[in-house]
C-alpha cells in the first residue's frame, strides 16, 4: 500500500477513528489494533509474506524472553547468534542468494571451469531490510543489558510491523519505540497538527519533485549513450533530487503519521544537500541506518580508536557494507566505497566532526567559505549518485566518462523548465527552514503567520500537488 495512493486515504483515516474512539481507552487494545492494522497494510502488498515477519517476530520474542532468564555467558551468546543468524539468514536467502550464486559461476568460469546451477524467481519483501534491523536491534540491546525485554507480545509484535514505518523507516530501536507501546497515548492536537504538515510536505516532496525527476532521470540514464555531457549531468542531478525526495518523502510522511497515532519516531534527514562535507552528509542522510551501523557494526569493530589502518579498514566496512545493504548489485558495493574514500581524509586528519552544527545558524546566507563546500560536497554526492542508479559498473563509468567531454558545455537536449523551477523553489524553502525538523515546522515565533496565510500555504501546495505531480511512481527504498 503507497501512502501517495487512494488505498491509504482510505485506510488510515479509518484506523484513525478505531484507535481514538474506539479503543482509546484499553490500552492493549490500541496496542492490537495497530498490529492488526500494520498486518493488514503489510499483507495489501504481499499477504504470503506475512508469515516471514510474523515468524521474526515471534523468534525475537522469545529470544528476549529467554535471556532474561539466563545469566550463562555462553547460553547468552548462543541465543544471540541464533537471533543474528535467523534474521541476516532470511535477509540473506530472499535478498542475496542469486548475487552470490552468479558471481560464484562467473568467478568459475572466468578460470575456465563451467558450472551449472539455476538462479531462482525470488520474490523481495517489501521493507525487509528495516523490520530485520529493527528486531536485531531488540536482541543486541536485551543481550547487552540496555534494554529490559519484553513481556507484552502485542506491544513487541506492534512494534516490529508498526506500519508508517514498516517498509521503509526510519528504523527504529527498541529503546526509542518499544517503551511508547508501554504507555496510555492521549491525543495532542498540536502534535496531530505538525504530523499533517509534515505529512503533507512529504507528499509534496514526493509527488511533486521524486516523481517528476524520476521520469527525467530514467529517460536519460536509460538511453545515456544518445545524450550530450551536459544532458547526462543534469539526468544525474535530476537523479540526486529523485532519490532525496523519495525517501525523505517517505520519512516525513511516516514521522507525521506516526505523530497522529502519539508516537515519536527518530528523524532520519536534516536537509543533508546543505552539508559542507561528506561527513556532516551521512550525520544528516538516513540517519537512522547510519547510526544503526555506527552502534551494532562500526564501534564493536573497534572505530577511530585504533591506529591508521584499523580506521581506514573500519571506514572501508562501514560503507561497503551500508552499499551492499542497499542492494545486491556491485554498483552499491562502488558507491559504498567510494563514499568511504570521500570520508578517509575528513577522518585521517580529524577533521570529520568541524562541521556539527547547522550551516550559517541564525543568517540568512552562508559565508563564501560554506557556500563552496556546498557546492563542492554536492558535486560529490552527485558522482556518488550515478554509481548508485547506473545498471552496472560499465554503465556508470560510461556515464560519467560521457559527461566529461566538451559536449559538457552544450544546451541539454533534455530541458524541462518547470521542473527545474520547481527545485530551485523546493530548495530555498528548504534552506530557510533548514533550523528546524522539516520544512512546514512552525514555532510560536511564527504567529505572524495568521491563520488564512497559513491555509494559503497548505492549500498552494496542495494545489501544487495536484497540478504539478509526475505520473506515480514506486518508492525507491522498497526495493531494498
Amino acid at each position: 500500500m503507497l501512502f501517495n495512493s487512494l488505498d491509504f486515504a482510505i485506510f488510515l483515516p479509518v484506523v484513525f477513528l478505531l484507535y481514538w474512539f474506539a479503543t482509546q481507552k484499553n490500552l492493549k487494545l490500541q496496542n492490537f489494533l495497530i498490529a492488526a492494522a500494520s498486518y493488514f497494510f503489510y499483507g495489501w502488498w504481499d499477504w504470503r509474506f506475512l508469515s516471514l515477519i510474523l515468524f521474526s517476530t515471534l523468534v525475537d520474542y522469545s529470544i528476549g524472553v529467554a535471556l532474561r532468564r539466563n545469566e550463562n555467558i555462553r547460553i547468552r551468546k548462543t541465543l544471540l547468534w541464533i537471533s543474528i543468524l535467523v534474521n541476516l539468514g532470511f535477509l540473506g536467502f530472499f535478498k542475496y542468494y542469486n548475487f552470490f550464486l552468479d558471481n560464484f559461476l562467473e568467478a568459475f568460469a572466468f578460470f575456465g571451469k563451467e558450472i551449472n546451477a539455476n538462479s531462482l524467481n525470488i520474490i523481495l519483501p517489501v521493507g525487509i531490510s528495516f523490520y530485520t534491523f529493527q528486531t536485531l536491534s531488540y536482541t543486541i540491546d536485551v543481550y547487552r543489558k540496555q534494554l529490559e525485554p519484553t513481556k507484552d507480545f502485542i506491544a513487541f509484535a506492534a512494534f516490529v510491523s508498526f506500519f508508517p514505518q514498516l517498509v521503509a523507516g526510519p528504523i527504529e530501536r527498541a529503546t526509542n519505540l518499544l517503551p511508547q507501546f508501554y504507555e496510555k497515548r492521549k491525543f495532542d492536537y498540536a502534535k496531530a497538527v505538525d504530523g499533517m504538515r509534515q505529512i503533507l510536505w512529504g507528499l509534496f516532496k514526493k509527488i511533486v519533485i521524486a516523481d517528476n525527476c524520476a521520469e527525467f532521470a530514467n529517460i536519460i540514464f536509460n538511453n545515456s549513450d544518445n545524450y550530450s555531457g551536459s544532458t547526462l549531468l543534469l539526468g544525474a542531478l535530476f537523479f540526486t533530487f529523485q532519490i532525496y525526495g523519495d525517501f525523505s518523502g517517505y520519512s516525513d510522511i511516516a514521522i507525521g503519521t506516526s505523530r497522529l497515532f502519539g508516537f515519536n519516531l527518530k528523524r532520519n534527514f536534516a536537509f543533508p544537500y546543505f552539508s559542507r562535507d561528506i561527513a556532516e552528509f551521512w550525520r544528516r542522510w538516513h540517519m537512522s541506518l547510519s547510526t544503526w551501523f555506527r552502534d551494532y557494526l562500526y564501534i564493536p569493530l573497534g572505530g577511530s580508536r585504533g591506529g591508521t589502518l584499523m580506521k581506514i579498514r573500519n571506514t572501508f566496512i562501514i560503507f561497503i557494507v551500508s552499499g551492499f545493504w542497499h542492494g545486491a548489485n556491485w554498483t552499491f558495493i562502488v558507491w559504498g566505497a567510494l563514499n568511504a574514500i570521500y570520508f578517509l581524509p575528513l577522518l585521517l586528519l580529524n577533521k570529520n566532526r568541524q562541521n556539527i552544527g547547522i550551516v550559517a545558524q541564525g543568517k540568512i546566507f552562508p559565508r563564501l567559505t560554506d557556500l563552496i563546500n556546498i557546492i563542492s560536497t554536492f558535486l560529490l554526492t552527485i558522482l556518488a549518485w550515478i554509481f548508485f542508479r547506473a545498471e552496472n559498473i560499465a554503465h556508470a563509468f560510461n556515464y560519467i566518462a560521457d559527461i566529461f567531454t566538451y559536449k559538457l558545455f552544450n544546451v541539454p537536449e533534455v530541458l524541462p523548465k518547470t521542473i527545474l523551477i520547481t527545485i530551485i523553489v523546493f530548495t530555498m524553502i528548504e534552506w530557510i527552514q533548514r533550523e528546524r525538523e522539516h520544512a512546514l515546522e512552525l514555532f510560536k515565533s511564527d504567529e505572524f503567520l495568521i491563520q488564512p496565510v497559513r491555509w494559503g500555504i497548505y492549500f498552494a501546495i496542495i494545489i501544487s500537488i495536484f497540478s504539478l505531480g509526475g505520473s506515480q511512481q514506486e518508492f525507491i527504498y522498497f526495493q531494498f
